[in-house]
């Protein structure tokens, strides 16, 4: 494997890649601020994989039969997914990896740059944020994560005072495998950790038993997968009106409950055209096109 990979993109913007970690970020402030905290996040990146390797078996491991972490992302993915474990659903670190790639990342950025304004780590979709006081970052929101070019279904503008963090998008067409239906659910939380396991256990959550929806045991796909034997989406065909409802509805109630706890600030979903806001400050998604 190539060791890590720093690039230059238009827009003053920042790639970074070494094996599945693929991250763009970019920071606002005086020039020898935005310097610094490319370099401390550069720095940072280099070591990360290595450390996630090593500790891979525990990081598969079911949270909710307790886990021993050290690296401190690591422990980043363990709190991202703990409030949800301890509510009795089953969730792995794994759930939280891009998230908390991220949310390490700004981290080392705004240690060795405490002057800037504005900065966003981009780990595949999941986005660890920062907006100083009397600034604010608009970010896109897309119906179908991988598609090209992305189909933009809305915008979120994050203020200082929101509270929030980080922003992630999960569901069945993302890098990973989803137990539920859902073309895209995207969270907003208080770091980007939280917001990635959240995204991905509400996309789970988005799911109905029908003809159309095709499974097959997550191993015989990825036989390191960190869900084992349970049986993920590889495709859905047409799905009925009611159907679609009935999906959205199960993945509403656990959104809806999660932002009553104050573990999340919000939740987009997205199903066959159809979608569903849940909290603040989500503007009205139009239906679009599956």
């Amino acid at each position: 494997m190539k060791g890590p990979v720093a690039q230059r993109l238009e827009g003053d913007r920042l790639h970074l890649s070494h094996g599945p970690m693929d991250v763009v970020l970019r920071a606002w402030g005086e020039p020898a601020e935005t310097r610094a905290a490319e370099s401390a996040a550069a720095a940072r990146f280099a070591t990360i994989l290595a450390e996630l390797v090593a500790e891979l078996p525990e990081l598969r491991r079911d949270l909710r039969a307790g886990v021993r972490l050290e690296g401190s992302v690591a422990r980043r993915m363990q709190a991202g997914c703990a409030p949800f474990a301890a509510r009795g659903v089953f969730v792995t670190a794994m759930a939280a990896v891009a998230g908390a790639v991220a949310d390490e990342l700004l981290a080392a950025m705004r240690a060795a740059a405490p002057g800037l304004r504005r900065a966003f780590v981009n780990d595949g979709g999941d986005i660890a944020v920062f907006v100083a006081e009397g600034e604010s970052l608009s970010l896109g929101m897309v119906a179908v994560p991988l598609a090209e070019p992305p189909p933009f279904d809305g915008a979120i503008r994050i203020t200082s005072g929101d509270g929030i963090g980080g922003i992630a998008t999960s569901g069945r067409h993302g890098r990973s495998f989803s137990l539920g239906i859902a073309d895209a659910v995207t969270v907003l939380a208080h770091d980007a950790a939280t917001a990635d396991a959240a995204a991905t256990l509400i996309a789970n959550a988005v799911n109905i038993e029908s003809p159309a929806v095709q499974r097959r045991p997550a191993s015989e796909l990825d036989p390191d997968s960190d869900l084992g034997e349970l049986p993920i989406t590889v495709a859905v065909g047409p799905l009925a009106g009611a159907e679609i409802e009935t999906a959205l509805d199960a993945g509403a109630v656990r959104a809806a409950a999660w932002c009553r706890a104050g573990l999340i600030h919000g939740a987009a979903l997205r199903l066959a055209g159809t979608a569903r806001t849940i909290g603040s400050p989500f503007p009205a998604l139009p239906e679009h096109a599956a």
